[in-house]
């Protein structure tokens, strides 16, 4: 297994239940796939650093997990759909 940082930001507009609900619904995708989540630091409100989608400020998450190699793909190709999520990204968290 190896180790993924999922970076995700979720639009600045939406209620605390749905941006806590879109955040659960991005976890249940990496367990869907195998993953086992290690770390979820909560950045809270940020400035963006341009305008997406008229907003100038989203709520940052980063999940740390373990996967197979498969997973990252089949988890981006559905946080992708996401209404609420701006921008996402997945990164290898080999040290």
């Amino acid at each position: 297994m190896n180790k993924y940082e999922l970076a995700l930001v979720i639009s600045s507009k939406v209620e605390e239940e749905v941006k806590l609900e879109t955040l659960e619904k991005a976890k249940a995708l990496i367990e869907r796939f195998g993953g086992v989540i290690t770390d979820v630091d909560d950045w809270g409100k940020k400035r963006l650093a341009y305008e997406i989608q008229h907003m100038k400020e989203g709520y940052y998450y980063f999940i740390k997990f373990d996967a197979e190699p498969t997973a990252p793909a089949e988890i981006e190709s559905r946080i992708r759909i996401r209404e609420n999520i701006l921008r996402y990204l997945i990164v290898s968290d080999e040290a």
